[in-house]
C-alpha cells in the first residue's frame, strides 16, 4: 500500500493490482487512518465492478461513523450504478472537493 498524508486527508493506493486483497487489508490497518479523512485511489481498476467496490462498504461505514470522510476514486462505473452508501467519484480532484464540502457540513453541524 502507498500512503500519502495531506493537510486534510490521507490518500491510500494499492500497489499490487489486487482490489480484493486491498479491500481486505485496509481494515487491518484502520487505526493508522482512524480520525482522518481518507481517499482510496482505485483509479487503476478500469474494469472494477460494483461487487469490487462493495468490498469497501463495511470499512466505509465504519470510518464514516467516526464522522470522517471516506471517498473512493474510480471511473469504471457510472454514478447511477453506485449505491448512495458509497462515495465514489471519478477523479482525485473531485474526491478532494467532497472532503472539503463534508468538512464544511460537519463544521456547520449537519
Amino acid at each position: 500500500m502507498i500512503s500519502e498524508t495531506h493537510d486534510n486527508y490521507i490518500l491510500l493506493r494499492d500497489e499490487y493490482d489486487d482490489i480484493s486483497g486491498f479491500a481486505q487489508f485496509l481494515p487491518t490497518i484502520f487505526d493508522q487512518f482512524e480520525g482522518k479523512n481518507v481517499i482510496v485511489d482505485l483509479i487503476q481498476y478500469t474494469d472494477a465492478t460494483l461487487t469490487d467496490l462493495l468490498l469497501f462498504l463495511a470499512l466505509s461505514n465504519q470510518h464514516r461513523s467516526t464522522k470522517q470522510s471516506f471517498v473512493m476514486v474510480n471511473a469504471a462505473l457510472s454514478i447511477d450504478e453506485i449505491p448512495e452508501e458509497l462515495m465514489v467519484v471519478p477523479t482525485l480532484q473531485e474526491a478532494q472537493d467532497v472532503i472539503e464540502m463534508e468538512e464544511i457540513e460537519r463544521d456547520l453541524g449537519f
